[in-house]
């Protein structure tokens, strides 16, 4: 039995690579030429699109969308319904080198890993880069070719690089009135014009 056939409920493209140790819950469908290794969890109902490569031991929730040619290094997390926009850079080394300073090649073990959390129903724009180390806040929004270096806040919308808080977005995606608010500013109640839901939102808090 081929490790396509042996995950019934999941859509496997027949030029993706799988390993037998991911564990992929029902209904996710993973695209033409992703390779996804050992210890990878991605839950239900995701789509993984093509030419993707998930890293040893990353964690990939429910209904996450990650478009085309994405690399997710181990060490990220992606929680349940976030998209990830085509081209999105992760890292997880704040200081990469490929050789040791007596000029040998580092191993494997021979550097520190920095984690990077994704939180429930952000959405990062095509082509950004997360430097490692940072959290990115439940229905954030980072713009397109954005870098993030710091924590973005719930809601929070970013852009530039280094990217920097501009506003909020409400969970249906559409932006907040009003400005981004300054460090030690109280929360403030902002009123989504497009739905109507009403919303906290916080200068530099990740809840």
């Amino acid at each position: 039995m081929s490790n396509h056939e042996a995950r019934p409920g999941v859509s496997i493209h027949p030029t993706a690579i799988v390993d037998p140790q991911a564990r992929i819950g029902a209904g996710t469908r993973i695209w033409h030429w992703t390779q996804v290794r050992e210890g990878v969890v991605i839950g239900a109902e995701s789509i993984i699109g093509k030419g993707c490569y998930l890293d040893a031991g990353v964690q990939i929730g429910s209904r996450v969308k990650l478009q085309s040619n994405i690399s997710v290094f181990h060490g990220v997390t992606i929680e349940d319904g976030v998209f990830v926009g085509p081209h999105v850079c992760f890292t997880n080394d704040k200081a990469p080198r490929a050789i040791n300073p007596d000029g040998t090649l580092k191993a494997a073990t021979d550097w520190t890993l920095s984690s990077t959390l994704i939180r429930y129903g952000a959405s990062l724009g095509a082509n950004a880069t997360i430097v490692c180390g940072v959290t990115v806040g439940r229905f954030a929004m980072v713009g397109a070719g954005a870098v993030v270096t710091r924590d973005v806040p719930d809601h929070g919308l970013v852009m530039g690089n280094p990217a920097r808080l501009i506003g909020y977005v409400c969970a249906c995606g559409q932006r907040l009135p009003g400005e981004a608010l300054r460090p030690g500013d109280p929360p403030e109640q902002r009123i989504c014009p497009a739905c109507g839901r009403e919303t906290w939102v916080r200068a530099d808090q990740v809840l």
